[in-house]
Order: structure tokens, then sequence, then C-alpha cells
């Protein structure tokens, strides 16, 4: 590992305060043209990602995997996937990150495998009752003859949460559980051999110089051993996967004792040169006093903030959602994260620009009817993408001037829209098919990143090949090299936005307080001497008097019109 210099790799509490930048390996940069995102196409571009500002890249799954669901499904957990490279050329990758300052996070997969895990191929060559078998989770089926799933659960891709095993004679026989596509068969957690197998995995990476790990799903590993039924869900006719207080397969007590046994990991490496590890929980719950018990002292360090990248463009429901987020994370000591696009779901410029943009937010919590609304409902929406560029540029000042760690999905700092109009021959999301082809999936936001160029594959990988996933005719404007120098794009916006918030001792980790303004504008001051004004209201508002411009996302010369937010110096 190459010499730990940069002063900002220093920093113990770095967790606290830096931007993250998430890379999806397959649709970063593709270095031999292949179509394929890979290790060395993300090692070039990281000049890149340190000159845009952030602090830290979270890289989506790199390992081994048949890619039936993007990488979440693992066949090697101590392996890179050889369409991305190797393991050398994930420690140069590491290396040359840290000489630039940036931490480097990784995915960890520990819910499920992937059906083509050599121990999970072991469990179905071996015998009901087996220690083979014990590492996931076998049930024999219930009705005459075992024909019936153990449960009524539904998947979250669509379909039973249950397959049945096809012995080599042909005969069905015991079922497994996966909460996600069949070919993602979930880990039995109530077997010490699998916790124990997973503190190898975490200190494997670690040991390579990874700076943390984001945990996928950390809400789910452990299973209520009775497996009760759920309610059912009557659009789908199983039973639902809804994350309810109670709900067998989410947030189940012993998934604290798995938070508290990775933290210990991560501290035992704090005489390292980088430092103590972190870990980063995805688990989405409400309300949000449920969430941040995963960041309680002594389990995981931070959680990502789903409320934000559901809540509706609205002054009422950002304030609302604001407010609580940073109530509940100060109650436990931890820094809030803020989320406005990711892999998994709707592109910001797009989910912005249509006439419904999220859930409502209430002072206690999100709005009942709202909750039940899922990116399937918003899909089918218009898109007036100019419309919701102006805001996500609005947005991404937003969520940079707020305390905390805020996270920048790839091609986010571009403006790309969502690719609403993918041919279906070229889907891969596994929703896809799970649903029988009424739920387009999460493809649309996994497009190629434009580089340069005026045509596909616009730079993303060397001669013209096309990508994986095909790239409109209409992103010649959006790429890095027409972005770039001009100081009117999006590109440049976050450029600004990072380099103030580096050098600005008001922003990073912190509080705010709220200033009294109208209904539909939101304004907060941050000390020493920083506001930041978002106006979601029809009438200009006037700049306050004695107070110096910083930044702007749109034209604040007759006041900050709707859909713009400035920063301010006072």
């Amino acid at each position: 590992m190459a010499d730990v210099s940069p002063s900002n790799l220093a920093d113990p509490t770095w967790w606290r305060r830096s931007v993250v930048y998430q890379i999806y390996p397959r649709s970063f940069r593709d270095s031999d043209g292949d179509g394929t995102g890979d290790l060395t196409g993300m090692t070039r571009s990281l000049s890149y990602l340190a000159a845009l500002g952030v602090d830290a890249v979270w890289v989506s799954p790199w390992y081994p995997s048949p890619l039936a669901d993007g990488g979440y499904d693992v066949s090697d957990y101590c392996d890179i996937d050889p369409r991305f490279g190797s393991l050398a050329d994930a420690a140069l990758f590491v290396d040359e990150a840290h000489g630039l300052g940036l931490r480097v996070l990784i995915d960890l997969v520990p819910n499920h495998a992937s059906s083509d895990h050599p121990l999970f191929q072991a469990a179905l060559a071996a015998p009901p009752g087996s220690p083979e078998r014990d590492l996931f989770i076998f049930r024999d089926g219930r009705g005459r003859g075992g024909d019936e799933p153990p449960t009524n659960w539904g998947s979250i891709f669509g379909g039973s949460a249950w397959e049945r095993v096809i012995d080599a004679q042909g005969r069905p026989e015991q079922w497994y559980c996966h909460m996600f596509a069949p070919e993602q068969p979930d880990w039995n957690w109530e077997n010490p051999a699998v916790a124990e197998m997973f503190d190898k995995v975490i200190r494997f990476w670690l040991d390579r110089g990874i700076d943390g790990l984001r945990i996928d799903v950390a809400d789910s590993m452990v299973k209520d051993s009775s497996f009760p039924d759920t309610p059912l869900n009557e659009k789908t006719g199983f039973g639902t996967a809804g994350k309810y207080a109670g709900h067998p397969f989410w947030d189940q007590p012993g998934v604290e004792r798995i938070h508290h046994r990775w933290r210990a990991i991560a501290d035992s490496y704090a005489s390292t040169p980088l430092g103590p590890r972190v870990f980063v929980s995805e688990a989405h719950m409400n309300p949000a006093e449920r969430l941040v018990k995963y960041v309680a002292p002594g389990r995981l360090h931070t959680t990502f903030n789903f409320d934000h990248l559901w809540c509706q463009w609205t002054a009422s429901s950002q304030r609302a959602m604001i407010q609580t987020i940073l109530r509940v994370h100060a109650e436990v000591g931890a820094p809030p994260t803020w989320v406005i696009g990711n892999h998994d779901t709707t592109r910001v410029v797009t989910r912005y620009g249509k006439p419904e943009t999220g859930w409502r937010f209430l002072p206690e919590g999100v709005h009942p009817e709202d909750e039940r609304k899922f990116a399937q409902y918003f899909a089918p929406l218009p898109t007036d993408v100019a419309l919701g560029r102006q805001r996500a540029r609005a947005a991404a000042l937003l969520e940079l001037a707020l305390p905390g760690v805020p996270y920048i999905y790839q091609g986010d700092e571009l403006g790309l829209p969502e690719v609403e109009d993918l041919p279906v021959e070229a889907l891969q999301d596994p929703t896809w098919e799970r649903s029988g082809h009424t739920i387009r999936g999460r493809d649309g936001c996994r497009v190629p990143l434009p580089w340069s160029g005026d045509e596909p594959p616009y730079g993303f990988g060397p001669g013209t090949g096309q990508p994986w996933l095909p790239q409109p005719p209409t992103w010649a404007d959006l790429s890095v090299a027409a972005q770039t120098g001009d100081p009117g794009s999006h590109l440049e916006l976050y450029r600004s936005a990072l380099a103030e918030r580096h050098h600005n001792p008001a922003l990073g980790d912190g509080s705010l307080t709220w200033d009294d303004t109208p209904g539909e504008v939101l304004s907060f001051t941050r000390e020493p001497g920083f506001r930041c004004i978002v106006n979601f209201g029809d009438e200009p508002v006037p700049l306050p008097d004695n107070s110096w411009l910083i930044l702007a996302s749109g034209d604040v010369s007759a006041g900050v019109p709707r859909d713009t937010a400035v920063w301010l110096s006072l």
C-alpha cells in the first residue's frame, strides 16, 4: 500500500463531513473498448474526481458475479470480476486514490450471495439437514408433498421469496429463501460460520487499504426463526415486503449484534496509517427514530438518509424532513447523510421534472399516503427535463450546504436525466422479468457516462463500440468535456460548490439555524457567516442586506427566482 501522506487522510473523523462520490463500475469508464467500465478506466479518471472536489469514492460491487442483479449477486467476496480487472488493478486504484487524498469505500453484500457461489452450489449438492445447507435458509415446503412455499413472503423484485430445489434426478425437494432474485440466495446468519466468514471478508479488504464498507440492505440479514407469514399484498398475491415494525425479515433484533461485531473490527484498525475504518448502513425505514438506531454508539458510523432522496420538492416537505433528520442524528451523536440519487433510483433531473416529485413530509414524518408510492408510481408521469435540471441545480446547493455527509451519484454532477426510453431488448434489471414486463427497473439511471465527443459512446471507451446500455444521441452537450470551462454548466456548479465547501469553515459537520422566511422559502444560517436560501415560490426573494454572493444555481440579479438556490456570505 502506498504511503498515506495527504493531510485529509490523517483526519480520523473524515467520515463526519466528507463528500462521497458513487462509482457504478460497469458504467463509469471503459479502458479497453469492450463496452463495460473497468478498474483501469476508474483509475485513469481519479484525477477528474479529485478536481471535482470530492473527498471519497464509494465503489458499487466489483466482485466476480454473473450480474443477475448488477453485481449484487456475489460469487466470490475476495476477488475482482475479471470484466473489471484484477486484485492488482484494485490495489493500484486504491493506491492512486490515496495518493490524491481520496478515501475508498466498497460495497459489502452480506444478506445474500450469488447462486453461483461455490458454497451455495455445495449446498444444492448436499442433502437436507446437511452443514452445507445450513449456511443458507433451506426449508421444507407446506401443503401436500411440500409443494407450497414455506411462507407467503414476497420478493423485493416480484414473485415469491422462495425457490424450490430440483435434485439431480429431477425431483422437487426443499425451498430456499431469496429476498431478491432467485439467483441471490440468502445467507443463514443464525449459523456462526456465516458471521466468521464475513469477518474474514471484511478484514481481507481493510488489510488492503479500503477505508470503509457500505453495507447493502444492512437491516436484512436476520430472519424471524418462526417464519411467520406477512400480511397479504393484494396486488402481488404474496405477503408484503413492506418494512413495518416486526416484519420477519427486516430490522430483526439480531441485526444489532452483527453491527456491534463489525464496529469492533473497524475500531481495531485505529492504530494503522489510515486510522479506524467506517461502515455506512443502507437501511430504509420509517420513522427516522428507527433508522438512527443503526448509528447509535457502538454500531455503524453513518446511514443513508433515504428520506432526503424521496422528499418532494417543496419548502414545507424539505424543511420538515431536514429538521427531523438533524434532530434524530444529534440525539445519537452521528452525522446525517444526504442522498438525492443513486444506482437504484430515478435520476434527480428526471424525478424533479415530474408533476409529483416525491413524498410529502410532515413534522412527525412522511405522510402515510405517500409512503405507499414507489418508483413505479412516479415513472409513468411526464417529465419536464429543463425544469428538472433547474431544480436539480438548486437541490445540489441545498444538499452541499447541509451539515453532515453528502453523496453524489456518478453523472448527477453532469445533470444527466434518466433514460426512460431504453429499448426493451436492452433492459437487464431483474425487476423487468420478475414483474412480468410491467416495471422497467433501474437500468435508466445506470446508462454509461458521457466523457467527450459528439455521439455515442462519448468517450466512455476507446473506439466506436457501444456500451452495455445504449446512450441517448442527445448527450453531447452533457459530456465532461462539453461542460468543462462553461461557467453556466451543471459540472462547473458542482466544482464551485465543492471548492467552497473545502475552504469555508461554516460547511461540513456541525449545525444550522433556520431563518424567519415566507412559507415557500427555505433559508438557514451556518456559522461563521454563511447563509443558504432556496426559493420554492413564485415571487423572487430579495438578497438580504449586508450579504455577498458566493454561488447561485441560477440568475439572481433580480433576486432569487423560483427553483433557485443561493449561497451567501454574511
